[in-house]
């Protein structure tokens, strides 16, 4: 599950927020073992969820780089190309 956690820093555009919150719901999804938490348990996984998108938000905000910002587009079609050759399919 943790595999779908892209890296958000240093691209253009910068990553929007629900993109920083699906990144902490997938991390809190992993380490909680639930893919969606009982009656139960709600409170207390959407609030480890809003917490950790905080957190994540404070850090992207806090990072620098002297790097230039990487292309979505490009990143996306490396991904392709490397998923091509790991499972042998057409990129």
């Amino acid at each position: 599950m943790c595999r779908n956690i892209k890296p958000l820093f240093n691209f253009e555009p910068v990553a929007t927020e629900e993109e920083i919150r699906a990144a902490a719901l997938q991390f809190v999804r992993k380490i909680s073992g639930f893919t969606a938490p009982s009656k139960a348990n709600e409170v207390a996984f959407e609030e480890a969820v809003q917490g950790i998108t905080d957190v994540a938000q404070k850090l992207m905000d806090s990072l620098v780089t002297q790097a230039e910002p990487r292309n979505r587009e490009i990143e996306a079609q490396r991904a392709r190309e490397r998923n091509a050759i790991r499972f042998g399919t057409k990129a």
